[in-house]
């Protein structure tokens, strides 16, 4: 009697295993044949479940990205205006082990993304989703009265901008995990009315 595979479950041991692989080594190292010795398959077994590797790639890249949403959905909850900002740059940041890890793989995709038109295609739709979240946040805390109405586009793209250069450094430097928090904190004070 041949054996039942469960094809959903297959595709996310092999995507859990690409996100290993990209963690541990980055994600040059993502070959697919790293993910299928990884993922206990031959070679072969990937192709009936991913039509190549950008695509097992892009399914880590989107299982990533659903970890952190789910994760800032529960930190969120019962937050508004500069609190609920808070939460999501902070998040955003590079400041335990577990987002380390995410931030790096994160990075890893962007060189990537430059070469696969696919690849880049999500990487904007997450950032814009993201910009979108900032952007409404900071229009919540200029009704709330807690910041000025102008210029709150311009704020969220400096705000991102911030966390994808505090982030980068974050990783190049380790030691200067506190001082990020703090510049970013700072950064949000002054946004503050007084």
């Amino acid at each position: 009697m041949p054996k039942i595979v469960n094809h959903d479950e297959r595709r996310e041991e092999v995507v859990a295993a690409a996100r290993r692989v990209i963690l541990r080594a980055g994600i040059e190292a993502a070959t697919t044949r790293a993910i299928a010795k990884e993922a206990g398959y031959s070679n072969g077994v990937l192709t009936h479940y991913f039509a190549d590797k950008d695509e097992i790639l892009l399914s880590a890249l989107r299982s990533s990205h659903r970890r952190i949403t789910e994760r800032l959905a529960e930190k969120l909850t019962g937050l508004t205006g500069l609190a609920a900002l808070r939460e999501v740059l902070l998040d955003n940041l590079p400041l335990d082990e577990e987002r380390e890890r995410e931030t790096g793989l994160e990075i890893g995709f962007w060189a990537r993304s430059l070469t696969s038109p696919e690849l880049l295609r999500v990487q904007r739709e997450e950032a814009d989703d993201l910009h979108l979240l900032v952007r409404s946040l900071l229009q919540n805390a200029a009704d709330a009265g807690e910041i000025t109405g102008e210029g709150l586009d311009d704020t969220a793209e400096r705000l991102l901008a911030l966390v994808d250069g505090l982030s980068l450094h974050r990783l190049l430097h380790p030691d200067r995990a506190a001082r990020i928090e703090q510049i970013m904190l700072a950064e949000l004070d002054r946004l503050r009315l007084s």
